[in-house]
Order: structure tokens, then sequence, then C-alpha cells
């Protein structure tokens, strides 16, 4: 299996351009550079460079998608450097057979519970109200290298989902993941029962996820609509996470959002963390946003959890607008008490070939009541030039200040072409 997804995916890069009917994807090239501090006293400065391709190659049905970011830093050297990350390289057969869609090859896998990049076979049969997804493959080595792990017995993902919508506006689906990590061996060095120090291999065991989940969606298009999902751990052998969402739009400019989530802390099984005191989390959040006019929207919400001995609160007031956005965030009780105010901005002009940027925010804050107040300013500036509709370049400047990161600069500069192209082969 192994090595049929890496034979596969080599084959399909290099014979695809010859019989593709369609070519587009994005190159981009960008430069950050910034000041690390090592110690108080010493800091060093960096200029690392990104090159970034986005490919798809087309072909009726079928297409080579692929993302690599190759990386590094022209002025430091650097453990792993330069570092080449494949983050997608995968073949799609798209409505196969009327019903299926499969990916063989380097794929993202979307979900809340193990969500990430593998490699392995990703299979969609959807027919009528009724689709079934199912996936199996190895994790992704480190750096995201063009490589198949070496311990796939130990590092591996499989799961799958069956969704139906037995009325117009109601969707219900039911979903497993079952994802395994196993952490790197190490050194480590530790003091003997007669206080001689000692070189030990420490070995870990796979560390698992193992969930069920199930959603229920309803959606009564502008009255309200409500959102609920419930997850299982099997290891654990308790519920993991409520979560509903719902929202009420039936009022004209109005809409109430309501919020509730209780939440095990996700722990690995097998792992260290499993034998600590850990208590569950419960929220709960109300909020409204109104639309003063065709140019300003109001929005608020406020926000109370509950851990397991003590609360927190949490209050956001904003104005969002065609030309920016302000908010004001308050949080308050265990989590910390912080006060923070932001403002963004950008606006286009010349029929979207230039658009300057501006944000600020000054927060303060304090990890407990009795804490030391710290204060943090932040501030970005930025401008996008697009003078074709295949290019455009990206210029931001950013700077941070507070009692960590005194007068923090950064400086970030990117290039990006499109390109889509159409071939006729006889």
């Amino acid at each position: 299996m192994k090595k049929t997804i890496l034979a596969v995916c080599i084959f399909l890069t290099g014979t695809g351009l010859l019989y593709s009917q369609n070519i587009n994807g994005r190159i981009s090239s960008s430069i950050y550079a910034y000041e690390r501090f090592d110690t108080a006293d010493a800091s060093a400065n960096y200029l690392r460079t990104f090159q970034l391709l986005n490919l798809n190659i087309n072909k009726d049905k079928f297409a080579l998608r692929t993302s690599l970011n190759f990386e590094t830093d022209l002025s430091a050297d650097l453990n792993d450097d330069p570092r080449l990350r494949f983050y997608n390289l995968y073949l799609e057969g798209r409505d196969l057979f009327g019903v299926a869609t499969i990916k063989l090859g380097r794929q993202p896998v979307f979900n809340n519970i193990g969500g990430g990049l593998f490699d392995g076979v990703d299979l969609l049969l959807r027919k009528g109200n009724y689709k079934l997804s199912a996936y199996y493959g190895g994790n992704v080595p480190a750096y995201q290298k063009l490589e198949i792990i070496e311990n796939w017995e130990d590092n591996y993902i499989f799961g799958g989902r069956f969704s139906a919508v037995p009325l117009p506006a109601l969707q219900l689906s039911l979903g497993y993941v079952n994802k395994n990590y196993r952490p790197e061996d190490y050194w480590a060095d530790i003091v003997s029962a007669e206080m001689d120090p000692i070189r030990v291999l420490i070995q870990s065991n796979s560390n698992q996820f193992k969930f069920g989940f199930a959603e229920a969606d309803y959606d009564m298009k502008n009255v309200f609509s409500i959102n609920t999902r419930y997850e299982y751990d099997f290891n654990f052998e308790e519920t993991s996470q409520v979560e509903v969402f719902g929202t009420f739009k039936k009022i004209s400019d109005l809409k109430i959002n309501v919020y509730y989530n209780y939440r095990e802390p996700r722990v690995r099984y097998n792992s260290i963390f499993s034998v600590f005191d850990y208590g569950n989390t419960q929220e709960i959040e109300a909020g409204a946003d109104y639309t003063l006019n065709k140019y300003v929207t109001l929005s608020g919400k406020f926000g109370f959890i509950e851990y397991k001995d003590e609360n927190s609160k949490r209050i956001s007031l904003g104005a969002a607008s065609p030309y920016g956005t302000l908010l004001y965030r308050k949080n308050l009780g265990y989590a910390g008490e912080m006060d923070a105010l932001s403002l963004y901005s950008a606006y286009t002009f010349l029929e979207g070939m230039l658009t300057p940027s501006l944000g600020v925010s000054y927060t303060t804050y304090k990890l407990s009541k009795d804490a030391e107040k710290n204060n943090l300013t932040s501030l970005l500036a930025g401008v996008n030039l697009r003078p074709w509709r295949a290019l455009s370049f990206d210029l931001q400047g950013q700077f941070m200040n507070n009692k960590i990161y005194k007068n923090d600069y950064r400086l970030f500069f990117k290039i990006n072409y499109w390109f889509n192209t159409n071939l006729d082969w006889m």
C-alpha cells in the first residue's frame, strides 16, 4: 500500500503534463525578516524565504493536485534547512460512474478531531440525498517530507462519515475517526538511586484518538438555523464534546446568535497527560448583529465559561463597514483579565489595483486579579498592488511592543502569480 501510493504520485507528476487539458495554479515568492532573542542579551536577525507552488493538472474527470513549499534562511544556518514541504500531491477522479469521487496520494482530511494531512486514499460516494465517505492512510513525516512514514502500523488514520437529508431543511450525519501517533524515541539523562548520572532511551507507545460523532443541522431560510454536534471518546468511554449553535433571523436587520459548548480536554490515549486531574468546561455565549444601514453593522456578544472550580466571562462589541472594523473585547475571571481595542481598515482603489491596509491594537492584561498588569501595542501597515489580474505584490510591516518583546519590528514581502492554460491535443 505504501509503495503503491508513492509510485502513483511520482508517475502522475511526470506524465500528467503530457496529456492534460487544463493547467492552473499559483506561484508565490515571499521574504520574512525578523529578529529573535535567544537570551535576554543575545539576538539574531533572520531573513526567511518561501517559494510556494499550487498546481492543478486537469483532464476530463481526473485531476492531479499538488501544493508544495520550499523555505530556507538567507542570513543564518538553521537545522533542517532548506525545507521542501509537500502539503498536497494526489490524483482525484470526480463523478466516476455517476456516484464516486476518489483521491489517492497526500491530501488533507477535515474534521474536528484528527484533521491534517495523510498519505492514503479517500473515497466519497454520493447518490441523491445520501453521502458516504471513507479514508485510510498514514501520518505525514516531519516537515511534510515527500516520504512514506516508516512505522505505518503506529502512525495511521482511518475514518468515515455518512450523511443524509431526510427533509429539505434537515441534514443528519454519523462519523468515526481513529488516528494513531508514535512519538519518536529519545535519550534522556537521569539520576539513579545511587545518585549516579545515567543515560536512558525513552520509548513511548502509540497514542491514539478514537472518536465517534453525530451531527444534526436544520436551516429554515430567513427564519432560524441550528447546528448540533456530539462527540464520544471510545478510549475513555465518555462524552467528549457537545456543541450547539443557533441563529434567529426573523426580525428585520437583526440576527440573534446563541452558542453552547461542553468539552472534555482532548488527551491522547496512553499519553502521560491522561494521569492528570483535569475537568471539563462548559461555555455559553449569546449575541446579536444589527444592520444599522447599508454601510454599518453593529455586533455584541457575552460569554460565560464554567471550569471545574472557577468561571470566566467575556464581552465583545464591534462595528463593521466596507472601510474597516472596530472591535472591543473584555475578559474577566479565571481565564485572566483583559481589555483590548483594535481597529483594522483596508480599502481598494483604482478598480482593485491598489489596496492599502492599516491595523492597530492596544491591550492591557493580567493573568489573575492580583497579578501585575501588562500592556501590549501592535501595529501593522501594508499595501497590495495588483497591476495585472494574474500578478500581485504584497508588502506589510509589523510592530509589537510589550515587556517581553521590546520594539519588535518585522517585514513581509510577497509576490503572487496566477496562471490558467487550456491545451488542445489532437
